[in-house]
């Protein structure tokens, strides 16, 4: 387990832990509900460039510590605005996020509001338990929001769907986060982590290399609104010359455990 300082666990506001392939990075302030300061925007993108430089993490999975997955970010920082160091800052966290190459699942529970949805929006895949409630409330603070997280929410949820929240800072229950798009799959508390288990599980079985460029192509048609020839020819390569389709064929005919030998760069 890596953290951003060193002293009492309890005291590490962001905290990582591996598990062979399979990341957890955990926002651990529990008694302030989560909420992110400037330290903790930080950590996050230094923790999550060291994992997408490590070439054998394949899913990374983000949560809170206890009830809340994430209150937003620190008020008590946000006296003058959010913008100048805090800004490129807390960009520079949600764009590691959702740069990050392989599968990534927010797993959440309880307050899930401001850089909360952020944060979540720039996973892919997002599994929230029946207690979360979702709120995107800059109207209340008097903020015009961040463009990277904007964009992202409008992608994820529709121009719709992100007004109504914006303009009202309401709070949503998961039954309609789930129904507009804001999350995947809802779940009840007692069989939220049994239901992550469960996808991580089936994550690493399948082959990364699908995975990762899956991923990169879909993040550019989301972006272009096409996969450019340049990125199927990339991937059309790598996939002739990682012997991935050789192995799953192999695998499926012997009736044995897949062995994927690629590695992303």
């Amino acid at each position: 387990m890596s953290a951003d300082n060193t002293g009492e666990l309890a005291n590490i506001r962001v905290l990582v832990e591996i598990d062979g392939p399979v990341a957890t990075l955990t926002l651990n302030r529990p008694d302030k509900r989560n909420a992110i300061n400037m330290a903790m925007w930080a950590s996050i993108e230094a923790h999550v460039s060291a994992l997408t430089a490590n070439r054998d993490i394949r899913v990374l999975v983000v949560r809170g510590e206890g009830d809340h997955f994430c209150a937003g970010a620190d008020i008590s920082e946000l006296t003058n605005g959010p913008g100048g160091e805090y800004a490129r800052i807390n960009w520079a966290a949600e764009e590691a996020l959702a740069n990050f190459p392989g599968p990534t699942i927010a797993v959440i529970r309880g307050n899930c509001v401001g850089g909360g949805v952020s944060i979540a929006t720039a996973c892919d895949i997002r599994i929230s338990a029946d207690d979360a409630l979702f709120g995107i409330t800059p109207a209340k603070l008097g903020i015009v929001y961040p463009t990277n997280a904007l964009e992202r929410a409008v992608r994820v949820i529709g121009g719709s769907a992100a007004k109504h929240l914006m303009f009202t800072g309401e709070l949503i229950q998961s039954e309609r986060a789930l129904r507009i798009g804001l999350v995947d799959e809802v779940h009840s508390v007692t069989a939220l982590n049994n239901r992550v288990d469960e996808l991580v599980a089936l994550l690493v079985e399948r082959s990364a290399l699908t995975q990762v460029a899956t991923k990169a192509m879909i993040d550019e048609v989301v972006r272009e609104g096409k996969v450019k020839p340049k990125t199927t020819l990339y991937w059309e390569t790598e996939m002739d010359k990682s012997g991935e389709v050789r192995e799953g064929v192999a695998a499926f005919l012997a009736k044995r455990p897949v062995r994927w030998p690629w590695k992303r760069s």
